[in-house]
């Protein structure tokens, strides 16, 4: 399958067909299928006393599976495994790691959107993105330019889907105010420049995160839409189903899995680096955690270290001052594109000593990512908060985090 990559880069989104070729399209249905039942039952047992029948099933707007997180993974068996194994597609695997210019990109996340069962319209338009834990869209938008994207997005539509709106270039662009105006009036309406994805069955939509996009239509019209990413990075809180797929693919598993220890490891060294205040080692450190990355780059890798170090933190019970409790309730997750591998990471590896020594590194720089007052801008995954949507630090390089050492 051929593929455009400046049109990607530049408009940050390719629509591509047949991504699941049609000799494989029904097979792939039923194993979704009946891992949909599987999850309604678990759905039903959940439920709370004031839920309907089926619970979530019921009152989602978009019901979704996550084949990937530990205990969902229990849906997984040799009947369902070409759930899985769709992703190990070279029309998705190989095609993700040419346009993320990396040799062997892995899955990161898979899920399985669904149709509610009753219509709820649409959603609002947003970026997936939340700078209070990652980084300013600016972060991003500088890395994106100077080194390409570090994650791709799919949906991949098992039935006819025009659900998915997407801006053109907003990947690199922040809001304009016509936007703003109109996402502050009403979110759930088209924006001018928006293009609909209509893909047909067994095709596919891949897309470079922060691009601003929209669920136009949450409606009963069934709905079985295949979701997820790819990255050099991964974290997989399970692979109990890996003994259910194909030999290839289990080896596949091995290799990313593998490689998400050794970031984890390389994520420790520039940890490690600041706390003995080692410039050689951080940077060092960075080059192995995003190699070939440049300034822009490295600045952004910095940032994530500086969320990834309040994490350790927070885990360690430390006294940080002014971390808001937004952030704070983020930090008992993962989020392994950023840096955080969560609490067993913080606890196996960190001291609550050297924990208190990192945040001082780094604390300079979590003052240069807020403002004095709260703000709000349209259009992320944030409510208001003092940390800033847009703005990078000004003027700002790694030697200068390494100079307040």
């Amino acid at each position: 399958m051929k593929i455009n990559r400046t049109q990607f880069m530049e408009e940050g989104y390719l629509v591509l067909r047949d991504v699941i070729p049609p000799e494989e399209l029904n097979t792939v249905r039923e194993s979704y299928e009946l891992m949909v039942s599987r999850q309604r039952e678990i759905w039903i047992k959940e439920r709370q006393p004031h839920d309907p029948p089926e619970g979530i099933w019921e009152t989602s707007a978009q019901p979704r599976l996550h084949l990937s997180r530990d205990p969902l993974a229990g849906l997984v068996d040799k009947d369902t495994a070409s759930a899985v194994e769709i992703w190990a597609h070279e029309n998705m695997q190989n095609i993700s790691s040419e346009l993320l210019g990396v040799e062997d990109a892995g899955v990161t996340e898979m899920m399985l959107m669904c149709n509610p069962v009753k219509d709820h319209g649409p959603a609002a338009w947003h970026r997936d993105h939340h700078p209070i834990d990652t980084a300013p869209l600016q972060g991003y938008i500088d890395d994106i330019l100077e080194n390409g994207p570090r994650y791709v997005q799919w949906n991949l539509s098992l039935y006819d889907d025009n659900v998915l709106w997407v801006i053109p270039g907003s990947h690199i662009r922040v809001n304009t105010d016509e936007e703003n105006e109109i996402l502050l009036t009403n979110p759930r309406t088209p924006l001018p420049g928006g293009v609909q994805t209509h893909l047909n069955a067994g095709d596919g939509v891949v897309y470079i995160l922060p691009i601003l996009h929209w669920g136009s239509n949450y409606s009963p019209k069934m709905r079985r839409t295949i979701h997820g990413g790819f990255s050099n990075w991964t974290h997989y809180p399970t692979l109990d189903y890996k003994e259910h797929l194909s030999p290839k693919v289990q080896q596949m598993f091995d290799r990313w899995d593998e490689r998400s220890l050794q970031m984890q490891k390389f994520t420790e060294n520039a940890l490690r680096a600041v706390i003995e205040k080692n410039a050689t080692a951080y940077h060092d450190a960075l080059d192995q955690l995003h190699p070939g990355r440049g300034e822009k780059g490295k600045l952004l890798s910095t940032v994530f270290l500086c969320k990834a170090a309040c994490f350790v933190a927070l885990t360690h019970d430390c006294d940080l001052e002014g971390i808001p409790d937004d952030l704070r309730n983020r930090g008992n997750g993962f989020h392994s594109i950023t840096l955080n591998w969560g609490p067993p990471f913080a606890e196996e590896r960190f001291t609550r000593n050297e924990a208190e020594i990192l945040w001082k590194r780094f604390n300079p720089l979590d003052a240069l990512l807020k403002t004095d007052e709260e703000q709000f801008f349209p259009g992320f995954q944030s409510g208001p908060m003092q940390y800033y949507f847009n703005e990078m630090p000004p003027n700002y390089s790694v030697a200068d985090f390494i100079a307040n050492w």
